[in-house]
């Protein structure tokens, strides 16, 4: 993930607010005082509270309303972000062996707390209303990312001043997917999903009071924001009441195991989360849990999601059998999907993202040993049936790294469009080297200072950006706001036509827009992923 790579470098928001705030809006249970961004005159509003913190009793808790606050809340500084941890490093499956971390944090970050339930929304200067809202749904494998690296006013300024922007953070690593028997019978599972879907019913009863329209709400997110964006198109068995939001949109679809709550492999990380926070002994764990100090929960965050397989999260949804019923692929197939249409786009080389497969391993990997640990439930027969399909893809290092990036994040995109039947779009950012998170810095020129994209050509960028915020406002990147926009006609993804809309550069850095067809041996791989998804729990 690339933005996870500005993680690891100071990143501040290359944005600057007035001195003296101009808004004020009433949510009933708090008044909120946003900015005025010097550069466009769009407001904002950083920080608002949209749950209760999820602290001592509520951990493993369902999200709780805030409390009322009588005063003016200055919304003009970013919230703390939600507890981080980070990919698994280790050469093989299962996992947790424990290692020893520091606290976590991205650089120049407010600090990360547990109270962390907050959100920012950004509003255009023009003050009109009944506008269409986007929410953004941060990535970071569901055990890092906020608010923090992402600024709103890029997706409104790409949108012609026509839309809402919201960017909500919520619970991430053992804080907000810690699952097994214990925390189903005595807590919530996936509490970190359930503080989405808390904030996506905030959206449906305040964003009124910043101009939008609560009828007209599309998700979007990137890897497992866009992950997210599957779980709530099959909430409630994908009759969500009442509705969410109209349209949904994923960048890098995420689609890692996603095993029943009390699966052996969620019982074996909540025994593990026990004994390493001192709780082993204790007549209740769960109770010891909750009381335990956070510093102690942060540290045994680290540990477990450190002690999983190279290049995967460790603490991620489960089927819950309430928020989600069945595996998510059952529920695809089903075409029990909470929203009216979808805009997808992958990245080239997905899995060549270097935190995905140990570039160590480049020489020595094998493909029957890697399939087994990254999905520890496949069977030998499958194992043998996975390394056929991609005994053609170059060196076994390559391999490993077609199988991550299509097993998890290409194919669970064909999944979706073919469920939508007709009513989805397919997009393909192909501008070198294309790896799994290279998009972002398109949609967000602005949100890390120094950094800007790599082929930074506004053609190109307008053109890319504009037709996902064309999606938000009519639910068709071919709806154009921008009369100069040169995009070509994208065409509907369907299982005849399969068309594709490619976003790349020739040689002599030229903008490069044309549509191909989804290639067979690709949709081949796929429908074997798909045939194997009650083994590697997807």
């Amino acid at each position: 993930m690339r933005f996870l790579l500005a993680y690891n470098v100071l990143a501040t928001l290359a944005v600057t607010f007035a001195a003296r705030p101009t808004t004020v809006v009433d949510l009933g249970y708090a008044r909120y005082q946003g900015s005025v961004n010097k550069a466009s005159g769009n407001i904002e509003f950083l920080g608002v509270r949209y749950a209760a913190p999820p602290t001592g009793s509520l951990r493993w808790r369902e999200p709780q309303p805030p409390q009322a606050t009588p005063d003016i809340q200055l919304a003009d500084s970013f919230p703390n972000t939600c507890w981080l941890a980070g990919f698994g490093t280790q050469p093989e499956s299962p996992f947790l062996h424990p290692s020893s971390h520091a606290r976590r944090q991205i650089p120049g970050a407010p600090p990360p707390s547990e109270d962390c339930l907050f959100l920012n929304v950004a509003t255009p200067a023009s003050g009109k209303g009944d506008l269409p809202v986007v929410v953004w749904i941060h990535g970071g494998g569901y055990f890092t990312g906020s608010a923090f690296m992402f600024d709103g006013d890029d997706l409104i300024q790409q949108a012609g001043g026509n839309a809402v922007v919201v960017i909500l953070q919520y619970r991430l690593g053992l804080f907000g997917f810690l699952s097994g028997q214990k925390i189903h019978d005595e807590g919530v599972l996936n509490a970190g999903l359930l503080d989405q879907q808390f904030a996506l019913q905030w959206v449906q009863n305040h964003i009124s009071k910043f101009g939008g329209d609560p009828r007209k709400v599309t998700i979007w997110g990137e890897s497992a924001g866009a992950g997210s964006v599957i779980q709530h198109l099959i909430a409630n068995d994908g009759n969500t009441q009442p509705p969410l939001f109209r349209g949904a949109i994923t960048s890098s679809t995420f689609l890692p195991s996603q095993y029943a709550f009390n699966h052996r492999i969620p019982e074996q990380i909540f025994t593990e989360v026990v004994n390493q926070s001192g709780c082993s002994s204790a007549s209740d764990a769960l109770d010891c849990l909750r009381q335990a100090d956070v510093d102690v929960l942060n540290q045994v965050n680290l540990n477990v999601s450190d002690s999983g397989f190279f290049g995967t999260g460790t603490l991620v949804p489960v089927v819950d059998g309430k928020l989600i019923t069945k595996r998510p692929i059952e529920l695809i197939r089903e075409g029990k999907l909470n929203a009216e249409a979808y805009l997808a786009v992958t990245n080239s080389f997905e899995g060549w993202y270097p935190g995905f497969v140990d570039n160590r391993t480049a020489d020595t990997v094998q493909i029957p040993e890697y399939l087994a640990n990254l999905f520890p439930e496949l069977t030998q027969e499958q194992i043998d049936a996975g390394s056929a399909q991609y005994a053609d893809q170059g060196t076994p290092f390559d391999q490993a790294r077609a199988i991550m990036g299509e097993s998890i994040f290409i194919c669970p995109t064909y999944y979706l469009l073919r469920a939508f039947k007709g009513r989805g779009f397919k997009g393909e950012f192909a501008i070198p080297p294309g790896l799994h998170g290279d998009d972002i810095v398109y949609y967000f020129p602005t949100a890390i200072a120094g950094v800007t994209p790599p082929f930074n050509n506004s053609e190109f960028i307008d053109n890319f950006s504009q037709s996902f915020m064309n999606f938000v406002l009519a639910q068709d990147p071919n709806v154009k706001w921008d009369s100069s926009n040169t995009m070509p006609e994208w065409s509907r993804w369907t299982e005849e036509g399969r068309a594709e809309m490619v976003f790349n550069k020739t040689e002599g850095d030229k903008p490069v827009f044309h549509t191909v067809e989804t290639t067979a041996d690709l949709l081949r791989r796929c429908d074997f992923w798909h045939s194997v998804g009650s083994s590697t729990g997807q």
